[in-house]
């Protein structure tokens, strides 16, 4: 897929493309259109299946060649896409006077943003898609932009066991402490064994109350990893530990995976899991 981000200067194209970047585009920013051909050549070459490139006011001493460069492209791309954004005059000074940029255009900024308008509506009137950012906000827009391009956002939930007597993962965006759960280790046909086997599971989820702190902590786990995914993380570590790493953590993790299967959850690894049983 090739895709062309233009649009009003504070209309949200850095967060375009960022977006398209995140989803494993080559981006490009202020190409100028005739070199859209050299870029999709170059692309080609490298074996390169999803670019994007920005042209709005900044390439205005090169847009003369617009339309025979669209015409070119678009013969060459069948998937070839093109987004404009735009909000309200009042909306894009009021985002400058916050960010304190210089219009690329000049200094008075509501007259800047008419004569912007006028200077990219050849670009707006090729757009396959305009997207009023008004009211939109940058994780919204991002959202709008996948849509847009038939892209899915993917999402991995993943789950680590270890065993707080071999230190934390480092690496985790959420650590969960388990050793209040029923301890198979000091139930010597359990010891050696590990979490992953059914009738020791069984035991760490025995009681009531057993299961009423494992909906807490699986409640809580859906919570926050929804709100990375709505956040626009493309993943989120989740690590469980009990002491040794070998009965609880891993019957919790397992479990886990099984329940968040529709967040997209997988146990990456039961790190400290071993024949021996834990302390």
């Amino acid at each position: 897929m090739f895709v062309i981000v233009s649009g009003l200067s504070g209309s949200g194209k850095s967060t375009a493309l960022r977006t398209l970047e995140d989803a494993g585009f080559y981006v490009t920013d202020n190409l100028p259109p005739e070199l859209w051909g050299a870029m999709h050549d170059l692309a080609q070459a490298r074996g390169l299946e999803r670019v994007a490139v920005s042209t709005d006011a900044r390439t205005r001493d090169f847009l003369g060649a617009l339309e025979a460069s669209y015409v070119r492209l678009s013969r060459r791309r069948e998937d070839l896409r093109v987004l404009f954004l735009e909000a309200t005059s009042e909306v894009l000074l009021r985002r400058y006077n916050l960010s304190r940029r210089e219009h690329p255009l000049g200094e008075n900024l509501m007259l800047d943003f008419q004569r912007e308008r006028e200077l990219l509506a050849p670009l707006r009137a090729i757009a396959d898609t305009v997207i009023d950012t008004t009211n939109l906000t940058p994780a919204q827009l991002s959202e709008r932009v996948l849509r847009v391009c038939r892209l899915e956002q993917d999402f991995d939930l993943r789950l680590l066991s270890f065993g707080f007597k071999h230190t934390p993962p480092r690496d985790a965006d959420l650590v969960i402490d388990v050793r209040s759960l029923p301890n198979p280790h000091y139930v010597p046909e359990l010891r050696p064994r590990t979490g992953l086997e059914a009738d020791v599971a069984a035991y760490v989820f025995a009681d009531e109350a057993s299961e009423r702190f494992y909906a807490e902590v699986r409640d809580f786990v859906r919570t926050s990893a929804e709100r990375a995914r709505a956040a626009r993380r493309h993943g989120y570590t989740v690590a469980i530990g009990c002491t040794g790493g070998q009965h609880r953590s891993v019957a919790v993790a397992a479990r886990l995976a099984k329940d968040l299967a529709d967040l997209g959850a997988q146990v990456a690894d039961h790190r400290d899991m071993r024949g021996g049983g834990e302390a």
